[in-house]
């Protein structure tokens, strides 16, 4: 069987990255979402995802149950062992992954692609705000940070997220899937 790949989303706060993922999952189920675990109290809602504490993610952590795991913006994130399992088994997966574990995401999974999303300044400020999760101070210093420079020899493809949905997603499933004859 021809193993899956792990293909991450990657990009500033606000630019999209949950949306375009749930928008191909449903134009092609063929690609998966993965669920990440998440130390941010389930109310604030966003993105899908497992609330869990900071203990218990430590003691996951530590258990091994984690493919891959960061932290970032006061929060720490982790990656379910068992996505390996599914991408092994042949399943594409769709992940917001954080520039920081890029190349450990690459060292994990043999067939790894990266979508860096991006969009204009005010396209950015007006989504963060919009999700309500952070107050004004917040928001400035998430759209203030200097982005991270994406690894030179890892596979990326940059799509612009300015526009509609539908011609992203259309955009990227052309990059994703394979060309048929």
């Amino acid at each position: 069987m021809k193993p899956g790949r792990l293909i991450a989303f990657v990009g500033p706060s606000g630019v999209g990255k949950d949306s375009v993922m749930e928008a191909i999952a449903e134009a092609a189920p063929k690609f998966q979402l993965v669920r990440r675990d998440i130390t941010r109290p389930a109310d604030l809602g966003g993105e899908n995802f497992n609330p869990i504490s900071e203990d218990d993610f430590a003691l996951s952590t530590q258990a091994g149950q984690y493919c891959l795991h960061w932290q970032a913006h006061g929060l720490s994130y982790g990656i379910p062992r068992d996505v390996l399992r599914r991408v092994t088994g042949g399943v594409d997966q769709l992940v917001n992954l954080s520039r920081t574990v890029l190349q450990d995401a690459a060292a994990v999974f043999p067939a790894f692609l990266i979508i860096n999303l991006t969009a204009k300044a005010e396209t950015l400020a007006d989504r963060v705000r919009g999700r309500g999760r952070e107050d004004p101070a917040d928001i400035a210093r998430r759209l203030s940070r200097k982005t991270k420079e994406l690894p030179a020899d890892l596979h990326v493809h940059t799509v612009s997220n300015d526009g509609p949905l539908f011609d992203t997603v259309t955009q990227v499933l052309r990059l994703i899937q394979p060309v048929r004859a």
